[in-house]
């Protein structure tokens, strides 16, 4: 029998109304509806035919319902806003397969509501016991704290990034399309919309660029060539790095306009963007098993392309030679037999 939660969440997920989808099953718009709301049944043959319009597998429509998530994304056109969001809620559906298979860190986020984003930042580093030094892989170190890290599949890329808590598990969405720089900034952010602080833009650039660390490591008046070279130590894109500089009162304003306009007609960056230690060892030994990534898109009733896009540029990067090659903290995983 179908499942009317699923049905809508598959319809939102290929970005189709109940008119397009009702014109690819052969059906009515009115009895899409009926179907979504649980006013009626379709027959089995016309769950077949929602299921090919939709293009899942077939069982998808008639499994369990997948769990609701409440989120707040950056403005977006509706369709694709609907998109990501149920791509989130089949990335936590996957989560909880895996969680049956492998013990995870336990989460470490806590929630202050603090209205000033740089004590909440310095809070944080006290807590995780990171010294006023560069942080060390985002995503690790998240993922070492119980943060479960995914990608949003590409055509759902306007709607993030973004981050919720769902059972007490965090969890962050990443922009596939994002730069390494941008990518990283993106995750410090979304860990501050976790901790609520005040102004979550304020808060990544603090983590990331501590007071205390910048203070002792830059100098005062920092030329072009010497931010640059500073911002690969702190792993963040030059312009960032000029623009905390200025707050800190270490630029002022006629040098930072001069470093900014300078930067804009260079390419600097990181040149791999961060990687996902998790669900690389996850994909290893389950690998290592004898089980494939189609195998686990079959059990979850997805196809492998739509696995795919929830690790986008979080695993496959992740191979020996490639990656930030920083010592970041490791997150605990283990296996559980079944």
């Amino acid at each position: 029998m179908l499942t009317p939660s699923r049905l809508a969440l598959a319809r939102a997920r290929r970005g189709l109304t109940a008119v397009e989808l009702a014109r690819k099953a052969g059906t009515s718009p009115a009895s899409i509806g009926d179907y979504e709301h649980g006013r009626r049944h379709p027959q089995p043959a016309t769950t077949a035919r929602l299921t090919e319009a939709l293009g899942f597998p077939a069982g998808f429509l008639e499994a369990d319902d997948v769990p609701e998530i409440d989120v707040v994304t950056r403005p977006a056109p509706k369709r694709q806003r609907d998109a990501a969001i149920s791509a989130a809620r089949l990335a936590i559906g996957f989560d909880a397969w895996l969680a049956g298979a492998f013990t995870f860190p336990e989460p470490d986020v806590p929630t202050w509501d603090h209205p000033d984003p740089d004590t909440a930042a310095e809070m944080v580093r006290a807590r995780w016991g990171l010294p006023h030094r560069p942080a060390p892989n985002m995503v690790h170190l998240l993922e070492a704290h119980g943060v479960r890290v995914f990608s949003l599949p590409q055509d759902c890329a306007a709607a993030g990034p973004f981050s919720l808590r769902h059972d007490g598990t965090p969890y962050v969405f990443l922009d596939p399309t994002a730069t390494p720089d941008q990518a990283r900034f993106d995750t410090a952010r979304e860990l501050g919309h976790l901790i609520r602080t005040g102004d979550a833009q304020t808060f990544a650039t603090a983590f990331l660029l501590p007071r205390a660390g910048v203070l002792a490591t830059v100098p005062r008046g920092a030329l072009t060539e010497q931010v640059v070279a500073l911002s690969t130590t702190w792993h963040v894109s030059p312009l960032t790095l000029a623009h905390r500089l200025r707050d800190l009162g270490l630029l002022t304003s006629p040098q930072y306009t001069t470093v900014c306009a300078q930067l804009a007609r260079r390419t600097t960056g990181m040149a791999h963007r961060e990687t996902s230690q998790v669900l690389t060892k996850v994909f290893r030994t389950l690998r290592a098993q004898g089980t494939t990534p189609h195998a686990i898109a079959r059990e979850l009733l997805l196809d492998v392309e739509e696995l795919n896009g929830l690790v986008f540029g979080l695993v496959l990067t992740a191979l020996p030679g490639q990656g930030d090659r920083s010592h970041p903290a490791t997150p605990h995983l283990t296996l559980v037999r079944r």
